[in-house]
């Protein structure tokens, strides 16, 4: 596929999750987000994979770089927010 069509997936994915979100309520957000830490750690696998193939290509190796990185980052962060959302409902006894 050329460069086009992968922009093209790439707006409709983005549209599609933002239409996605906003119909969610409030209620529902932290929970959501906690159900997709899975998502995003198989995304992190599939980011890892594209490091290791990614051989003399440094444009390729930095962006799989990065996609690492910010993988991590949205699964380490929806983890804290999961446990601090889980830590509301503890009883203070």
């Amino acid at each position: 596929m050329d460069f086009l069509t992968y922009s093209f997936i790439f707006l409709l994915s983005m549209f599609l999750g933002i239409e996605l979100i906003r119909k969610v309520p409030a209620q529902l957000h932290t929970p959501l987000m906690s159900g997709s830490n899975a998502i995003s750690g198989i995304s992190l696998i599939g980011a890892m994979t594209a490091v290791a193939i990614a051989g003399d290509s440094t444009v390729a190796l930095i962006l799989a770089g990065f996609a690492v990185a910010f993988g991590m980052i949205n699964v380490v962060g929806g983890y804290l927010v999961t446990d601090r959302m889980l830590a509301m409902f503890k009883h203070k006894g």
